[in-house]
Order: C-alpha cells, then structure tokens, then sequence
C-alpha cells in the first residue's frame, strides 16, 4: 500500500446516516486505549480501542497492506499526516466496536528478514493470527464476534488469514479483492504513473527500464528455485520463497472454500488496485448471499476523497478515511 515500496498493491448497502468527519487530534468521547503486545517471532507494540461502556463487544484487527506499516499505517512522509488505521480505529471504537491494530514487524524489528527466505506467512498472516489471539483473550471482546480487516495486500490476504484461523465471524476487504500477481500489478502501475507522467515521463520511463528485468526474472521463477536464499534486488528484500508463495495463491478461489460473511469495499478512484480487479474476484468467487459489496465513487485506495485524474499526489493531501466507510463497516459488523 504504501507509496514508498515497491510492494504498493497494491452490492448491498447498509442504510446508515452520513457521519462528521472525524477529528484526527483527539479520541472520540467514551472511547479509551491501552497498549497491547502482539506475540510471535518479534513481538509487535499495539493499541487496543475501546467503545465507551461494560460490553462486551465485536472485535476487529486490523491487517497492514505491504511494506513497512507502523499501527496507524501512517503514510510515509511528506503525507505522515494521513492515518487510515487511527481513522478506522477511532471511528468504529465510537461505534461500538474494539480495534486491535499493531505495528508491523518490518518497523519493529526490520532487521528480523535479514538472511531468511521469508514469505508473506512472516511479513503479515502469522502476525494477523496472533493478532487474533490476542483479541480474543481482551474481557471487553465477544469471543465469537471477532472479525479481520485487510486493506491492501492485507485485504488480499483476508481469505488465506481466515482459512488458517478457522474461527473468525468474517472479513472485510478494503481494495485487495484481486487476484492479480503482485508483480503484474507493480508493472501495472508503472504503466500507469507513465501515462500520467507529463513533463516527467522520461523519468518515469528510466525506472520502469530498470525494473523491467527484475519483473522478469520474478516471472521466471520455477518451484526449483526455492533454495536461493538470495534477494533479489529491488525487491525489499523478498526472495525467490516470497514470490513462489504469492504465486500459488488464489484470494477468489480460497474465498469460495470459504463459508464466513464478507464484506468487499473498493474505491473507484483506486489506480493500484483498480474496480475491475474486484468484478474479476467476484466473478471467480460467484454470487452469494454472505457476500456484501460496496463501491465508493471519489475514493482512493486508502478510502479518502480526492477528485481529477488519480495519482501518487493523492497522499500529499490531508485527510481522514470516509465517514461513511466507518460507518458501513459499522453496520455490517453489527449485523454479523
């Protein structure tokens, strides 16, 4: 999700008031936090959100996009004024709803991945279950109302997440019902910035050059190739395991082994992940009831207004996660 890696991913309506933006430099009245640790291989600082009132209450974690994301999923600088985990935190805590959202391990401990042949299993499912744990032992959570919100590669990851945990109530989905391959959806992208580009389309065209032959010795990877334990350069770190990984995994086609409510929400100003990777999900996925939709006209990928042709310059500008995606993800926990 993040505009500084080059992971970057990048139906039915609830009748549910428009709600005032939040106010991004104070918690909402009734609503109180508590630090929390995440355990695992590193273990991760967190913020447990909490409703006003005894409870209990339905419970969310929620899950990082790719790379380097702290608990706020703050975005990286000159846009670290833009929070879109505090938002969805803070709004679904007023709501009635816990949060439980932590610190990623590349920002705890980043040095954890040297020399190992990890896989995203290490950069994000195995936190987000642990997550789950933890939620579930908090006195002010229901124990079988706990629910997983990806965003991003996150959101990707949601039906693998909650195959592996076996015991969340559902998942929500924000831009990462996709089932294109991380690398295609960087080159994608690259595409994309170049058209945009203007007067820096030189610029923009040397750095996809550059990248092109790392795309291509990713897309040439054969199951043989595992036991390199080499990075590759340009990719964060990631090595042959990551992208095998990623590579036999089927977000739609692990969604339909799966029997919990979703709730999908996609962005239409969203250019890493576009609307149509979602219609190509649901297509895959099939119809079904359990499954809800939800499509946001002048949002972007971290569900925030924006207006005019999409593009990086989006971040640069303050601003808050959509009032009425917190209270759509509200409702919908509520329901469920």
């Amino acid at each position: 999700m993040k505009q500084s890696t080059i992971f970057a991913l990048s139906g039915i309506a609830f009748a549910s008031p428009v709600i005032a933006p939040l106010q991004a430099q104070s918690l909402p009245a009734g609503v109180t936090e508590r630090a929390i640790i995440v355990a695992g291989p590193v273990p991760l600082p967190g913020t447990l959100t909490l409703p006003a009132g005894q409870g209990p209450f339905p419970g969310v974690i929620l899950v990082h996009g790719s790379g380097p994301g702290d608990r706020d999923e703050t975005m990286p600088p000159p846009t670290a004024r833009n929070k879109p985990f505090r938002d969805l935190a803070w709004g679904l805590a007023a709501q009635g709803i816990v949060v439980l959202r932590y610190d990623k391990r590349a920002v705890t401990q980043p040095m954890w991945y040297a020399g190992k042949n990890f896989t995203v299993y290490d950069e994000v499912t195995q936190d987000a279950l642990s997550a789950l744990t933890i939620l579930r032992q908090q006195p002010e959570v229901t124990l079988r109302r706990t629910f997983q919100l990806g965003i991003s590669l996150g959101g990707m990851l949601a039906p693998r997440i909650a195959m592996a945990d076996g015991r969340v109530a559902g998942i929500i989905i924000m831009a990462g019902a996709t089932r294109m391959q991380l690398m295609d959806q960087i080159d994608r992208q690259y595409t994309y910035f170049q058209s945009i580009a203007g007067a820096d389309s030189d610029k923009v065209k040397t750095q996809r050059a550059a990248l092109a032959p790392i795309i291509a010795k990713v897309r040439g990877l054969k199951a043989s190739d595992t036991s390199d334990n080499t990075p590759i350069p340009g990719m964060g770190g990631t090595g042959t395991r990551y992208w095998l990984d990623l590579a036999a995994y089927d977000p739609a086609m692990t969604m339909r082994e799966l029997h919990i409510p979703a709730l999908v929400m996609q962005g239409m100003r969203d250019y890493q992940v576009e609307p149509a990777q979602m219609d190509d999900w649901l297509k895959v996925v099939g119809a079904r009831p359990d499954i809800a939709v939800k499509r946001y006209a002048s949002l972007n990928h971290i569900f925030m207004t924006g207006t005019g042709q999409p593009s990086p310059a989006d971040y640069n500008t303050p601003g808050h996660v959509d009032a009425q995606v917190i209270a759509d993800i509200a409702a919908w926990v509520k329901a469920h």
